[in-house]
């Protein structure tokens, strides 16, 4: 009895491999999950006060400095990566660096140096 092999198709190993190697870069690549916090609201059980995206800048991780709502100013700045429960956000970083750096499949985790 002649012994039957079966042949993946070039197509198939091609779009297999391109699946792989997508996913590693949109997972090293990609912005980490992120939240709008008032800087001045940290709480040492709860962390800090989520509020409306509108208050912080949508780019970069620099300070961006308070912004008036209404009778409040709010020292709200993207805080990134952070266990969220409820209306707080806490174990973050205010490092959009610091967040990718954290790393996901693909990632080499080697992109900064300490100082």
């Amino acid at each position: 009895m002649a012994e039957t092999r079966r042949r993946l198709r070039s197509s198939t190993v091609v779009l297999g491999g391109m699946g792989v190697l997508a996913a590693a870069l949109t997972s090293c690549g990609s912005e980490p999950d992120r939240r709008c916090v008032d800087r001045d609201s940290y709480d040492t059980l709860n962390g800090y006060r989520i509020v409306a995206d509108k208050n912080c800048k949508s780019s970069g991780s620099a300070r961006k400095g308070g912004r008036k709502t209404g009778a409040t100013r709010v020292d709200a700045d993207w805080y990134y990566d952070a266990d969220v429960s409820g209306t707080w956000a806490t174990s973050g970083t205010f490092s959009r660096d610091e967040a990718v750096d954290r790393g996901g499949f693909g990632c080499s985790g080697s992109g900064s140096g300490g100082g």
